[in-house]
């Protein structure tokens, strides 16, 4: 059985992971911080199955920022595959802890990367990277050979870990792939990002338990896809004879007001009646609009984009909707 460990195993991608590796009869390990520990509810399914939890599916205390606890974890574990799923992944909050932000996304993974370099066994190593390293891009699609140019620090700090990773792969000849997603949703997110923010407010309105809901820009175009199809993915790019990067995205932008009225449609409502904007929820600075082309995963695994908007936001949706109903 190959041994995997998953860093930030308590979030939304690192959890889905889990469940898609578990079910591939992996034995998975994952690293969770001390932060996190009351915070397993992506995970809690796993941890209440005697069946799985420290039989295939193990956890162990850690943090990206002590290079000791993750030298510990690796030493300990010996993974074949390593998928790094932990980093301050929130634009927003990135220009409010700008050090932290990058400490946690950017030099965490050159620790990592040393580990592997002094590492007597190969492991193979994912590193998620995300679309805002082409920030105020030209182009109206991006692809891997798109000029990177971020424009937030969340942006700059993934932009040095994609950079750090195809330089140690190529001095160091390790295993270093990865997958430059862009913006990936589900009922996992929490109510920092718009989309949640979005459909937890609907759903509040649906039932009366709020009157508006407020945003800022609400014509800001996105590519959004579906998560748990996104991680597959993850595992896709891993499985390949030679480490490379690609981009995974729908190649589809829609306005975040698309997303408000679909979303209010889902339950009959028009959202003309309910939307608010606030000037003061407008980010400090933003990206052009972000399109992948995914051509280059088309070729070398057939990747195929499985969930479509309008049916990201009826899972999302229906699993909001459920907690209104016992």
């Amino acid at each position: 059985m190959k041994k995997v460990l998953i860093l930030g195993i308590t979030g939304q991608d690192g959890s889905y992971l889990a469940d898609f590796l578990l079910k591939k009869k992996y034995l998975v390990h994952g690293l969770f911080r001390k932060s996190a520990t009351g915070n397993t509810k992506n995970i809690d399914h796993i941890i209440n199955n005697s069946k799985l939890f420290n039989k295939s599916f193990f956890l162990h205390k850690g943090d990206l920022l002590d290079a000791v606890s993750l030298n510990n974890v690796i030493n300990k574990v010996q993974p074949s595959e390593i998928y790094n799923f932990a980093d301050q992944d929130h634009v927003g909050w990135s220009y409010e802890i700008p050090t932290y932000s990058f400490r946690t996304t950017a030099l965490s993974v050159i620790e990592i990367l040393e580990i592997l370099k002094k590492s007597k066994k190969k492991i193979k190593y994912f590193q998620p990277i995300s679309s805002n390293i082409f920030g105020i891009t030209n182009s109206k699609k991006q692809n891997e050979e798109t000029t990177i140019n971020p424009n937030s620090i969340y942006g700059l700090a993934k932009a040095t870990a994609y950079q750090a990773c195809k330089m140690y792969s190529r001095i160091y000849n390790l295993f270093l792939c990865g997958a430059i997603f862009y913006n990936h949703e589900s009922p996992k997110r929490s109510n920092d990002y718009v989309t949640k923010k979005i459909v937890e407010n609907v759903c509040a309105i649906y039932h009366g338990k709020k009157k508006n809901i407020y945003l800022g820009d609400i014509k800001a175009k996105i590519d959004w896809g579906y998560a748990k199809d996104y991680v597959e993915n993850a595992w896709k790019i891993m499985q390949l004879k030679k480490p490379d990067f690609f981009v995974i995205a729908t190649g589809e932008v829609y306005s975040v007001e698309y997303f408000v009225k679909n979303c209010f449609s889902y339950v009959g409502l028009n959202y003309k009646k309910y939307l608010k904007i606030n000037k003061k929820l407008l980010r400090p600075s933003k990206t052009n609009i972000l399109k992948g082309d995914t051509r280059k995963a088309k070729k070398m695994f057939n990747y195929k984009t499985k969930t479509k908007l309008k049916n990201l936001i009826k899972i999302m949706m229906d699993h909001e909707l459920k907690k209104y109903n016992g």
